[in-house]
């Protein structure tokens, strides 16, 4: 009972960040039904930023709890600010241009710039030696259960501090999209681009601003990230993206609560194959839960079914 407590536990928080990453996908493609696949590497940006950013101030003041508060704090604004400039740069110049050609177009240009942030980050890395592992950040637990086997469940604070800044974020979020004049604008825009501009919506604005916000929570979830593993590299925008955006695709790819949803699923169904029966096919399973999905229910569970307009 303690062993399953454990990995819910670890699913719930790893399913947090992928949650977090999912919506920014769901965002995009809700708007302008286009899927950014560039989205991970943004996210793996935010979190070499916080990497560096909680080096540098930790390598200063040292690692009390003071200064990690403040290191962490740092990490947030530096690593949403460069996010945000990054991916209303990346929507300009690669994605707008080519928003009214055909449907693999903006497709090429998002795998496109994907490689390029990857490939820059790689090479950044290389030449200035940054570090990519840091020691563990919050190391104190809260005992939960032990088994008769003398296994103990713990919810350790990084999981508080993940579980917390991601509903917090969420909540956020959630008021900015349903109670604000810039969240009756994205609405307008996923339902109808032309009439919302001939109503007087910027649509240009509104997209470019819906960018920005799916890259500060891409950017929150990297910081997340490198607090749940302590460690980050260039190449770990790939699959982390790849399974948030299973987790949209399988919460409803549209859907903002489904993405949430299918971001809890899919940190939950990795914990637990990892746990119960390997970690080697742990990948294989959450990409098998999309072709699953994918065949089953196309629109994902919480997806609804699209209206061909005629």
């Amino acid at each position: 009972m303690a062993e399953f407590v454990q990995y819910l536990i670890n699913g719930i928080t790893l399913g947090s960040i992928y949650g977090l990453i999912a919506v920014g996908y769901t965002m995009v493609f809700g708007i302008i039904g286009m899927v950014n696949f560039a989205h991970g590497e943004v996210f793996m940006i935010g979190a070499v930023t916080a990497l560096i950013i909680y080096v540098a101030v930790t390598s200063f003041m040292g690692t009390t709890a003071g200064a990690v508060f403040i290191a962490l704090m740092l990490c947030l604004v530096a690593a949403i600010l460069l996010t945000s400039l990054l991916n209303l740069i990346i929507e300009k110049v690669a994605y707008r241009p080519l928003r009214g050609s055909f449907r693999l177009a903006p497709l090429i240009s998002a795998l496109g710039m994907s490689y390029a942030l990857k490939n820059f980050v790689n090479v950044f890395q290389y030449e200035y030696g940054s570090n990519k592992s840091v020691p563990s950040i919050l190391t104190g637990h809260v005992s939960i259960i032990t088994d008769a086997n003398g296994f103990e469940a713990v919810l350790n604070y990084k999981n508080i501090l993940i579980m917390i800044v991601t509903a917090i974020m969420l909540g956020i979020f959630w008021y900015l999209v349903q109670k604000t004049p810039l969240g009756r604008a994205q609405r307008s825009c996923e339902q109808d681009r032309k009439m919302a501009s001939l109503l007087g919506v910027d649509v240009n604005r509104t997209i470019a601003i819906t960018f920005a916000i799916g890259a500060a929570l891409a950017a929150v979830a990297g910081v997340l990230y490198l607090v749940f593993y302590s460690s980050i590299s260039y190449n770990d925008g790939t699959i982390p993206g790849l399974k948030a955006f299973t987790a949209a695709v399988l919460g409803g790819i549209g859907s903002l609560p489904g993405a949430v949803l299918g971001g809890l699923l899919i940190g939950l169904i990795e914990i637990m194959w990892s746990g119960y029966v390997s970690s080697d096919y742990k990948d294989v399973a959450v990409f098998s839960v999309l072709i699953i999905v994918l065949i089953i229910m196309p629109q994902g569970i919480l997806g609804k079914p699209e209206v061909e307009k005629v």
